[in-house]
């Protein structure tokens, strides 16, 4: 299958065999063995309520996105459908207060000539989940500050207008609340949040610090949360971007719904894509942010330092030699390289053996070879209807049980070169085996995916000890635009916030960082819309703010929260 209505990776994905596509970390993701299906992103036009089948399951997304659920066999009819636009598969997210607080400017908005704690807004975190039992989750009576928790994981009452998970309520939350153990509020609520990892950064944005007496309060210390719990009900129960698309969908309309404006907040990514804003998923996000008063902020990811992207220029007559070195006992690994269209150029692939293969000519579709017991997946893409970038896509497959570990080589043999600029990225970090890298990597543009969408905020992580960017951080620009990304940073080493099981912990990273800026959105927009001090002080006013430390329009200046975004 080769269609360009589809997406290079879903087209190369349907042309893999089963054991191929297991031994992928890319390829399986959206693929259901047992079912034969697959769970697809489309883009539409008009009407699709008539797919809805037994062969395909339907779920709308706003501005006419939707998550299909479809069996395989039926992938490329699909895409012969004039109203369907586009298709790509989902790709695998990975998750990436008392001192912050203070260096952000937060304590001095939150005396009594301000005295702005996020009252009258929602505080949306899509994450791993939240431990709801936390006492800096509830209001001084005992009962709950969440307003909703929609757990993907949990099969049995989705909310209305999706097919997984369960939804829960205040009032079901409250009523476990009161139950005597943890166990028995498991058997009301069974919601749990296993890594941590949402909790501490629900925190971050909005706890109020009960536990601590106030000592480590989070930002928007008095407004109501929605949480989304990402995952599937199945044993691979990662989250992926189907399920964050369809999280996003619904804490904005739970917002209209209650007429509340809403600051969400984004602590994980993916290095998978042409790192431009052109996906379907950045398309979705960024016309999302144009529904209601919102803002979105999302962190830039952990990939600063880990040697993932690298990026030069071919030049006529001139082979590009890259080196990546594969550790050993390496089982999945993946290259991405993404050029433009306009440049024709081979590729060359030498093993640690130096054994090569190559020169491999642009032929659109999949191509296998092997070297030293590894299979090679190559594949040229073309062009997707929202993006003239062209990815090239290798994928190394182990014939055995192991990549043939040592110096890989990529050679770049040039044709026709118009542009001549080239990016490559590898797996995010936590799914490469520690040691495998770019020999000579550049540290720009390891931006996660989505932090490269153009309407949201994206939130790199600073040290305040040392007062300076963290080594760590995500980096811009974004690949084709050059948009400058991130926007701002915050702090996002040795931050304390809540913990599993009503405790606190220290955490690192953009993903405590992002929440900061959640949290200082939904003051600014306490400030501006609650108030009545700007009415629109919401979306890409309050990324002005932080470019340009512009005043809002009425009533005078802002002091603390321009310095926070400066």
């Amino acid at each position: 299958m080769d269609n360009q209505k589809i997406e290079n990776l879903l087209n190369l994905a349907l042309d893999s065999t089963n054991q191929e596509r297991e031994k992928s970390l890319n390829l399986n993701v959206g693929y259901n063995e047992i079912e034969n299906t697959w769970d697809i992103i489309i883009k539409y036009t008009g009407d699709i309520d008539w797919l809805q089948s037994d062969e395909i399951d339907v779920v709308k997304l706003m501005n006419q996105y939707a998550i299909l659920t479809v069996k395989e066999s039926i992938i490329d009819e699909l895409a012969r459908i004039p109203q369907i636009e586009y298709i790509e598969k989902p790709k695998r997210l990975f998750f990436a207060v008392n001192n912050g607080r203070a260096a952000s400017c937060i304590n001095s908005l939150q005396t009594s000539q301000y005295n702005l704690f996020g009252e009258g807004i929602l505080v949306a975190v899509i994450d791993s989940g939240i431990d709801y039992s936390h006492p800096d989750f509830r209001n001084q009576d005992g009962t709950t500050r969440i307003l909703y928790l929609w757990d993907q994981t949990i099969i049995g009452n989705p909310p209305t207008g999706y097919k997984i998970g369960t939804e829960y309520t205040s009032e079901q939350i409250n009523l476990a609340l009161k139950a005597g153990s943890k166990q028995e509020q498991l058997q009301i609520v069974p919601s749990t949040d296993l890594s941590g990892h949402g909790t501490a950064v629900s925190g971050i944005a909005a706890g109020n610090g009960r536990a601590s007496n106030g000592l480590f309060r989070g930002v928007a210390s008095r407004s109501r949360l929605i949480v989304v719990k990402l995952g599937t009900p199945r044993p691979d129960s990662f989250p992926r971007t189907t399920e964050l698309m369809q999280a996003i969908d619904y804490v904005i309309k739970k917002a209209l719904e209650y007429l509340m404006p809403i600051s969400i907040n984004l602590s994980f990514g993916n290095t998978y894509g042409s790192h431009d804003g052109t996906s379907l998923l950045e398309t979705y996000i960024d016309l999302a942010a144009n529904m209601w008063k919102s803002c979105i902020c999302v962190g830039t990811g952990n990939e600063g330092a880990t040697a993932g992207h690298t990026s030069g220029v071919v030049r006529e007559g001139v082979i590009e030699n890259v080196e990546i070195s594969v550790a050993e006992y390496t089982t999945n690994l993946n290259l991405q390289i993404w050029k433009s269209y306009s440049d024709e150029m081979d590729i060359m692939i030498k093993s640690p053996g130096g054994r090569s293969v190559g020169p491999l000519q642009q032929i659109l579709g999949p191509q296998r070879f092997e070297l030293e017991r590894t299979q090679l997946l190559l594949y040229y893409g073309e062009p997707s209807p929202f993006s003239t970038a062209q990815e090239i896509y290798l994928d190394f497959i182990p014939k055995d049980s192991y990549i043939a570990d040592g110096i890989w080589t990529i050679s770049l043999v040039p044709r026709k070169i118009v542009n001549g600029s080239y990016d490559m990225w590898l797996p995010s970090e936590k799914a490469l085996t520690s040691g495998t890298n770019f020999l000579l990597p550049t540290p720009d543009i390891t931006l996660t995916i989505p932090s490269t969408s153009a309407r949201v905020i994206s939130v790199g992580a600073y040290n305040t000890a040392l007062g300076s960017y963290a080594v760590f951080s995500g980096r811009g620009y974004t690949r084709r635009l050059k948009l400058v990304k991130p926007d701002l940073v915050a702090p996002g080493v040795d931050i304390t916030s809540t913990a599993v099981n009503g405790g606190y912990g220290v955490y690192s990273g953009t993903s405590m960082a992002t929440p900061f800026v959640t949290g200082s959105c939904a003051m600014l927009m306490e400030w501006g819309i609650v108030n009545g001090n700007d009415l629109f002080l919401y979306g890409d006013d309050c990324e002005i703010i932080g470019l340009n430390q512009r005043k809002p329009r009425k009533h005078g200046s802002f002091t603390g929260l321009v310095q926070f975004f400066s």
